[in-house]
């Protein structure tokens, strides 16, 4: 499994697709798969969706879907419409499919492509948005470092408008815009443009960055030149986001997922029975002012804690210069950890750890060093690092000011992941990671002063099983 594309709301069901190829590794060419959910932690597989290899135009690649709740397109009040990137003998172009039954089956418009290629090599992964301000359906597609903006009143039909161009990042994929509130203040809303691109020019790996800025109809302008990164780590990649049809205020947060992993070494992984990585859990995102810019906070959806089971909780402590201290067991194959820690005022630390170690050696690090303001991830040391790229064993790390020496973490650890969460979505780092199931000694080390751990939780979190083999 690869790019996830966005889900939709429909009589009361989200929708949710991946890219999927069932002919793995003996055979090419993705297609949709379906799941469909009522709370984003609980799914249902339903299958694939839309075939590849069926109309002629290739493999079924990203696109995006949405509910024709008007009838513009013509297949009936309610179609569900996907626009999808198609790719024959190297050449990439825009399909249409179309679902009457709530988007558990398509059909390939007899007019495709909808969108020819005009003669570029890299075309593709359209995203669609209605622009309820202008009574227009929009278009956003990656073309190379380059995001096109589309126009049209029927799916079909689609006009060019505008380009916004991108520097140092790369070939760019998966485009995303959206309105969003400040703060949740409806006078500060704001337009974001996203794309997953790759950061190495800025020390980074793949991701999700984003603008801030203005879109009138026709073209997106940005606040700052610089983007700023949705999640740090090393697997959070071609994002998607929406909003909530049922919120009463559908502008002060919205959900997104990420698919987590990295084409540097997604081939490379020890998965045998299965490839292509997992989907991040389920994030809220809101904007906030920190110090006078707009920036993306992210933290897992509260629905999460449906999975939880009973927390154990450490008592406080204080960790001097150089020790280490245990901060429980985590027994199940999935956990939570919630763990609030500051500087000793007396004697402050200069770098604090927090290791899950697992029952053979292997362990997942996640510090932060109070000197430098920076919270980082390390899977150096997991279970496989020894046998993979020196791209896997790279330190991720993210600046993070705190103030008065207080840092509070959040970590969702499953059976190959681990996200991190600090100063309650501030910063998020992202990686797969493998360490043997279960058992996992969660200690903290103190370096160069006194760490003080005010609280200190862990949370078993059930682990789905397997649903297809």
């Amino acid at each position: 499994m690869n790019d996830p594309q966005r889900p939709f709301f429909l009589d009361g069901v989200w929708h949710f697709y991946y890219l999927y190829n069932a002919d793995y590794p003996e055979g090419n060419g993705t297609e949709w798969y379906h799941a469909t959910s009522t709370d984003f932690i609980h799914w249902k597989d339903e299958g694939v969706a839309i075939e590849k290899y069926k109309n002629g135009l290739g493999d079924i690649w990203t696109g995006s879907a949405v509910v024709d709740t008007e009838n513009t397109a013509g297949f009936g009040k309610n179609a569900v419409v996907s626009l999808v990137t198609q790719q024959v003998d190297g050449v990439q172009r825009q399909s249409l499919f179309y679902s009457t039954d709530g988007g558990y089956s398509f059909t390939s418009y007899e007019g495709n492509p909808v969108m020819d290629n005009p003669g570029v090599e890299a075309w593709r992964d359209p995203k669609i948005v209605w622009d309820k301000e202008r009574n227009q359906w929009l278009m956003l597609l990656a073309e190379g470092s380059k995001v096109g903006f589309y126009t049209s009143s029927d799916l079909k039909s689609w006009n060019y408008q505008s380009g916004f161009e991108t520097t140092g990042l790369g070939i760019v994929e998966c485009p995303d815009l959206f309105q969003i509130t400040v703060d949740g203040d409806p006078e500060r809303t704001t337009w974001v443009l996203g794309i997953s691109a790759n950061g190495a020019e800025s020390g980074r790996t793949t991701g999700y960055t984003y603008w801030t800025g203005s879109f009138d109809g026709k073209n997106f302008s940005a606040d700052q030149n610089d983007p700023r990164w949705l999640d740090a780590g090393s697997d959070f990649y071609a994002a998607v986001t929406w909003d909530d049809p049922q919120a009463q205020d559908q502008l002060t947060h919205r959900y997104a997922m990420g698919w987590m992993n990295n084409w540097a070494y997604a081939g490379e992984l020890p998965l045998s029975d299965w490839s292509g990585g997992t989907m991040s859990t389920v994030r809220q995102l809101s904007l906030r002012d920190v110090d006078g810019q707009a920036q993306l906070f992210s933290e897992p959806i509260p629905a999460l804690n449906e999975l939880a089971g009973q927390p154990e909780t450490s008592d406080p402590q204080s960790v001097t210069a150089d020790q280490s201290a245990s901060l429980g067991k985590a027994t199940s194959d999935a956990y939570r950890l919630h763990i609030d820690l500051s500087q000793d005022k007396n004697a402050p630390s200069e770098e604090t750890l927090v290791e899950l170690n697992d029952a053979h050696g292997a362990k997942v690090t996640v510090g932060y060093n109070f000197n430098e303001q920076k919270l980082f991830l390390n899977r150096g040391e997991d279970k496989i690092a020894g046998s993979m790229p020196d791209l896997y064993r790279e330190i991720r790390s993210e600046q993070l000011p705190v103030h008065d020496g207080q840092l509070a973490l959040d970590i969702v650890v499953d059976t190959t992941s681990v996200e991190v969460f600090a100063q309650d979505g501030e910063v998020s780092l992202s990686s797969t990671a493998f360490l043997t199931p279960g058992g996992h000694e969660v200690t903290l080390k103190s370096l160069g002063g006194t760490t003080d751990v005010r609280e200190s939780q862990t949370t078993p979190l059930a682990v789905a099983e397997t649903q297809r083999q």
